[in-house]
């Protein structure tokens, strides 16, 4: 009886936390589209900002939004990968192991600021990027970087030892094994952090404050060298520097809005892959 009582208990905790964070995602949510939803348009989504951005629309920050975040994922899947299967399936369980681990769980915890900072010193200034896509994407690329690494390798960790060894056995090599056997096993869960490395990229302002944002900007990037505007920034530049809050404040919004709608989209085409590859390997 007690043993009943006790997990009844922790069934209704667990389903209050539940209860708790959905509400709040609600209200976050409900927030967001009530005080943007009357922005919304067609020219606000096709055209560049007007009248010291009090007026037109916001599509150079969608564009350099869009390509801010393709560019950190790209660099940042293949490292994250490579380093993930490495840790995995090649590295010794020793010291140089764990000190990676430490590492990459360090690099998790640096506040967005410091990359931002260190994008500016090294791509900015050392490698001469100057404020462009390149930088921005770059910095964000190593913010994303540990994410992935650690949601890589718990999904490779997860693949049965079982499915190697059957590999191994049939005469394949372990690269042959690894991209054969275990990397589709473990793909639908490497999605995962890919959705959640995308939605952070996407609203990151602190990263491309220094590497790649521009307060304005009326046409669009036509290179990697080319600064951009950004959703995030441009949120930020009408909410602390506009000089007219009634009609600027409500644009911000509408960006706000905009900024989750593509987390949403990016993020419900991610599941849909990673399902379909669950389905075809279950």
């Amino acid at each position: 009886m007690k043993n009943i009582i006790i997990e009844k208990t922790g069934f209704f905790l667990i389903t209050m936390c539940i209860a708790i964070t959905g509400l709040f995602l609600a209200l976050l949510i409900y927030f967001i589209v009530s005080n943007g939803i009357n922005v919304l348009s067609f020219e606000f989504l096709t055209q560049p900002p007007k009248n010291s951005m009090t007026a037109g629309g916001v599509a150079p920050a969608i564009v350099g939004s869009f390509y801010l975040t393709v560019g950190a994922v790209i660099v940042a899947l293949p490292l994250g990968l490579a380093c993930a299967i490495y840790l995995n399936e090649y590295s010794p369980k020793g010291l140089v192991a764990s000190a990676i681990r430490i590492s990459v769980n360090n690099l998790a915890g640096v506040p967005s600021v410091v990359f931002g900072l260190f994008g500016l010193a090294f791509f900015v200034k050392f490698l001469g990027f100057g404020i462009s896509i390149l930088s921005g994407s770059l910095t964000l690329a190593i913010l994303i970087l540990p994410a992935i690494i650690s949601t890589s390798q718990e999904a490779l960790s997860a693949v049965p030892n079982s499915i190697r060894e059957a590999s191994l056995a049939l005469g394949a090599t372990h690269s042959q094994t690894i991209r054969k056997a275990v990397l589709p096993c473990a793909f639908s869960a490497i999605l995962t952090g890919v959705i959640l490395s995308i939605a952070r990229a996407a609203g990151e302002t602190a990263p491309i404050l220094f590497t790649a944002a521009a307060f304005y900007k009326r046409d669009y990037p036509d290179s990697i060298f080319s600064e951009t505007m950004a959703l995030p920034y441009h949120i930020y530049a009408l909410m602390t520097e506009g000089t007219s809050p009634d009609k600027q404040v409500a644009i911000a919004y509408g960006c706000a809005l905009i900024l989750l709608l593509i987390v949403l989209v990016i993020s419900a085409g991610a599941i849909v892959l990673r399902n379909k590859y669950r389905r075809q390997n279950a």
